[in-house]
């Protein structure tokens, strides 16, 4: 009589086996998390970002196959990279680009366009690059957020925001059978978050672990772990999913 077992965890082969991940902002933050976690599930990892100094030193944290330092929304740039990227690969995470506050009184017209080059066109054109050396089922995945759920100052930002599902569900039609998914983080303790909040970081922390359901504020590594997931299960693309820690339902 033979009985059937199931393999525990230590068995378990892993998710990503034999496949390439592409992080672009894979530097710090929640893209040098997502490329641990993949080097974890047994991927092979390409990292960019525009300081080849944390480039260099983010690929020998993770053991990185390779990378390359350059700024993502140069066209000529990114054009080159993926035409001397070795082929297939599977997935590609964009976390590049930062958000762009400001009032209207002191609104730059010049780094809204770059904040929309970010956002908006980047995406559209790593659509056009990218299918071409991916395998079928593979992920496109992008990086967006909630703030464009609700009116604040500096709206310009949550405008970029809002826009973002509409075209990653757009994307994910006209490039199937490759999967296109948006990842929406809050706030999340990410060497940006402290940059952009300065000396009120603290205080942020405190709030959030103080209002949040899960007590706790977000990481990058729970993002990453949602990244990884979304590049493994394949019924899964043209949505936005939301990782803010119950934010939207305090704020």
């Amino acid at each position: 009589m033979t009985i059937a077992t199931t393999p525990s965890p230590a068995q378990r082969m892993p998710d990503l086996s034999g496949q390439t991940v592409v992080v672009i902002g894979g530097s710090a933050g929640i893209g040098l998390e997502t490329a641990r976690a993949a080097r974890a599930e047994g991927a092979a990892v390409v990292l960019t970002g525009r300081n080849p100094e944390r480039v260099g030193q983010a690929a020998t944290d993770v053991g990185a196959r390779s990378t390359a330092a350059f700024d993502a929304v140069d066209p000529a740039r990114l054009e080159s990279f993926f035409a001397d990227l070795p082929t297939p690969i599977d997935h590609v995470l964009v976390t590049a680009g930062g958000p762009y506050y400001a009032r209207v009184p002191e609104f730059d017209f010049d780094k809204a366009r770059g904040a929309l080059d970010a956002h908006l066109f980047l995406p559209i054109r790593i659509a056009q690059l990218a299918p071409d050396i991916m395998r079928p089922g593979g992920t496109l995945l992008f990086l967006g957020g909630t703030g464009g759920r609700r009116p604040t100052v500096g709206a310009f930002a949550s405008a970029a925001t809002a826009a973002l599902p509409a075209l990653i569900a757009g994307l994910a039609v006209e490039l199937a059978p490759i999967r296109v998914n948006l990842l929406a983080p809050g706030f999340v303790d990410t060497p940006l978050s402290a940059s952009l909040l300065g000396d009120q970081l603290d205080a942020r922390r405190d709030e959030l672990r103080a209002t949040l359901p899960i007590g706790r504020v977000v990481g990058p590594e729970d993002v990453a772990r949602l990244a990884i997931h979304l590049m493994t299960n394949t019924a899964l693309t043209g949505a936005t999913y939301d990782i803010d820690g119950g934010q939207q339902l305090v704020s």
